[in-house]
């Protein structure tokens, strides 16, 4: 069917960019019919993943599902998966064999663990993207646990924000029964993070004697041991947790449109991709540049954002208005450092320990998806409190 000014706003992906860009696009007056198209059920609030592995947070709380999520919201929802885009032809092509025709398409299929080439990643390590991922570590904990046996280790590779947060909430919930080592190619941990949060990180991991190395690149991973660096040093582990890198994961277009090395679609500053009409892209999937040439971060503050931006545009994109370039405010950094502690900077404001750990929930709740599911969680919060 070809597409037609009644033709759906199709929504690829139902993560920060893509459920946010559609809530946003169904509160403005006199919007297009609106299609999320996401294979899973429920969306997954990311930054609070870490909660969910040390029991301080429930899965309902940060994985509500779609359907409860968009019930009266003026947004279908399609369980399906995307495999390609036909841009000359405005239709959208499902892993099911659907072909939906669109009037203009939002792509936030989101990201997938970059394993850079290193042989064994794929089949060995284990990852920390899904709920599947932290049943997994969980399981794996109790394991350590109950069996006890001498040196016993874990190895977070990767030292970005994800590494250190999650080195330190593993190294609180085995208890001493296994040693956490966090590895790290670069010459230092948390290379862009805020200064006070990286002397923090630093200091959190200390006290919970977790081994960091820093120039220490992987170059294979077994099934029980790593080899690092150029001299393939063997250091034996009972897991790997690859936290290294993303990778984007845009559906086809057809023809072509241009993307980085990461697999990112190339973007204008207003989102749209480059060279192809009525498509968008945002967060991890987008590459755009800042005021000041680089590149935005992949995280949820960066598409929170760009979802409320992109939203006003296809609203002026229906209208024949120009489009808003999107433009970045940072409203600070907030890190989870272990069980009831995190440190924060925003504002001016520098704060670490037990009230920075219920800062960052109180800020990550005003920014859960839904009113009614807010509710219930600040309600659950009260209760336990």
């Amino acid at each position: 069917m070809p597409a037609t000014p009644q033709s759906p706003v199709v929504v690829v992906g139902g993560g920060f960019g893509g459920l946010f860009t559609a809530l946003a696009l169904a509160e403005q007056p006199a919007h297009r019919p609106i299609l999320l198209i996401e294979p899973r059920e429920r969306f997954l609030f990311l930054p609070l993943l870490y909660e969910l592995l040390s029991h301080e947070l429930r899965s309902w709380e940060i994985a509500p599902r779609y359907d409860a999520l968009l019930a009266g919201r003026g947004v279908a929802w399609l369980q399906d998966r995307v495999t390609r885009v036909d841009t000359s032809g405005h239709l959208i092509h499902t892993a099911a064999g659907r072909q939906i025709a669109y009037s203009q398409v939002v792509i936030a299929s989101g990201s997938s663990t970059e394993s850079f080439g290193v042989p064994g990643v794929a089949e060995h390590a284990l990852s920390f993207r899904s709920l599947e991922d932290v049943q997994r570590l969980q399981a794996l904990i109790t394991t350590l646990q109950q069996r006890q046996r001498p040196l016993q280790r874990l190895a977070v590779v990767g030292g970005g924000a994800s590494g250190v947060e999650l080195a330190c909430k593993l190294a609180d919930e085995v208890k001493g029964s296994a040693l956490v080592e966090l590895l790290e190619q670069g010459p230092q941990l948390l290379p862009g993070a805020k200064a006070f949060n990286r002397e923090q990180a630093l200091l959190a991991l200390q006290r919970r004697d977790v081994r960091v190395r820093t120039r220490a690149a992987v170059s294979a991973v077994g099934a029980d041991h790593l080899l690092i660096g150029p001299q393939a040093e063997r250091l034996t582990v009972d897991a790997v947790i690859w936290t290294a890198g993303i990778r984007a994961q845009p559906p086809c277009l057809d023809p072509h449109a241009p993307h980085d090395a990461r697999g990112r679609l190339l973007c204008e500053q207003d989102l749209r991709v480059q060279g192809v009409e009525d498509v968008f892209a945002l967060g991890d999937v987008a590459a755009l540049d800042d005021a000041e040439g680089q590149p935005h971060a992949s995280n949820a503050q960066v598409a929170f954002q760009q979802a409320s931006c992109l939203a006003a545009n296809l609203m002026a994109g229906q209208r024949g208005e120009p489009l808003k370039t999107f433009k970045f405010q940072d409203l600070g950094e907030m890190m989870s450092l272990g069980r009831g502690d995190a440190c924060l900077t925003a504002a001016g404001l520098t704060l670490a320990g037990r009230a920075a750990f219920e800062l960052r929930k109180l800020a990550y709740l005003t920014r859960l998806p839904g009113r009614s599911h807010r509710v219930k969680v600040a309600a659950g919060w009260l209760a336990h409190w």
